[in-house]
């Protein structure tokens, strides 16, 4: 996988050594960025989570990437495409996670938009979704503004259940 750069922010795989494990556990213990997952990760959750991206890129071909910050090196969170089953079919979902002491600063909407820009110039796909829950407005906000592309498929479905019962709203 090929890093990717915006003005502010270097998109790149996830470091085989898992040094960024520190970095990525700021954004994954904190209960607030983590309030739509079932629980916050620990150290050990967030090392099977990096090592979940890792497997991603040996059997996929891509998954979600880090998101640094071009000006000082820092991990601000991770972006990417990764494979999700929806009602037994598997699509392409752009999920996101920023470290909560720089949300609010357009870094995933950033982030999004590149990554879907890569998507479709690289990936045999035509249409990615984002699973959000229906009281995630912020999500929902990076969502619209990463997808609005002439370059492939958007259209909203709202409100399933998955199969483990999970409520989901959609944006497709």
């Amino acid at each position: 996988m090929e890093n990717i750069e915006t003005e502010r922010l270097r998109l790149r795989p996830f470091a085989p050594d898992l040094s960024d494990l520190e970095a990525m556990l700021l954004v994954l213990e904190d209960p607030v960025s983590m309030r739509f997952y079932s629980r916050p990760f620990d150290r050990d959750g967030t090392r099977a989570w990096i090592e979940q991206q890792l497997e991603r890129y040996r059997t996929d071909g891509f998954g979600l990437y880090a998101i640094e910050d071009r000006a000082t090196g820092e991990v601000l969170g991770d972006c990417g495409p990764t494979i999700q089953p929806v009602d037994q079919e598997r699509f392409v979902e752009l999920g996101w996670h920023v470290r909560p002491d720089r949300q609010g600063e357009g870094i995933a909407s950033e982030a999004g938009v590149a990554i879907r820009d890569h998507c479709f110039a690289t990936m045999d796909v035509r249409m990615l979704i984002s699973l959000i829950r229906p009281a995630s407005t912020c999500r929902r906000g990076v969502w619209r503004g990463s997808s609005a592309s002439d370059r492939g498929e958007g259209r909203c479905a709202r409100g399933w259940r998955t199969p483990s019962g999970r409520w989901n709203d959609p944006l497709v």
